[in-house]
């Protein structure tokens, strides 16, 4: 378990318990409001570029085809998640739905933050006094959250059995 401890995890009634301290409630807030903001100014924004990933990369013509077809419905779903997380930011407990809308925020979080740092497969150790530093620390924290969601919804899963595939 990590020092942390145990922020999300599934109850035997289905439900899910959100441990948060008001520091990491208040963090998590900020971070949807700012990605909100962001999003509602426009989503050409290089920051972004990873939520409304290319489809076509070798045929521009059909690539703006497809972001026509796609990216309003995909806006309105991050938007929608976003609006999850705010609405339940003080809970102590959410349903399979919610869980999944903080799951949904969450990744988009750190997907536009790892974007932002110029994140790759091997993250460089900071030095403390690196301006970067809290950036990264936050990019650990939502990944952290994001594993705890996952594993939260993945205990609601049934077992697997010999015979699946």
């Amino acid at each position: 378990m990590s020092p942390l401890g145990r922020r999300i995890a599934r109850r035997r009634s289905g439900a899910y318990v959100l441990r948060l301290p008001s520091a990491e409630r208040a963090l998590v807030g900020r971070l949807v409001d700012q990605l909100r903001d962001v999003l509602l100014v426009g989503t050409d924004d290089p920051v972004t570029r990873r939520l409304f990933p290319t489809a076509y990369n070798e045929d521009a013509e059909k690539d703006r085809e497809y972001q026509q077809l796609v990216r309003d419905d995909l806006l309105a779903g991050r938007l929608r998640a976003l609006a999850t997380v705010d609405e339940t930011i003080e809970a102590d407990e959410l349903d399979e739905d919610q869980l999944t809308g903080w799951l949904t925020a969450l990744n988009d979080l750190r997907l536009v933050l790892g974007t932002r740092l110029d994140v790759d497969e091997e993250l460089a150790p900071l030095e403390a006094d690196d301006p970067e530093a809290p950036a990264y620390a936050v990019y650990e924290y939502l990944g952290y959250l994001l594993g705890e969601a996952v594993d939260a919804l993945a205990g609601g899963l049934p077992e697997a059995t010999d015979d699946s595939p």
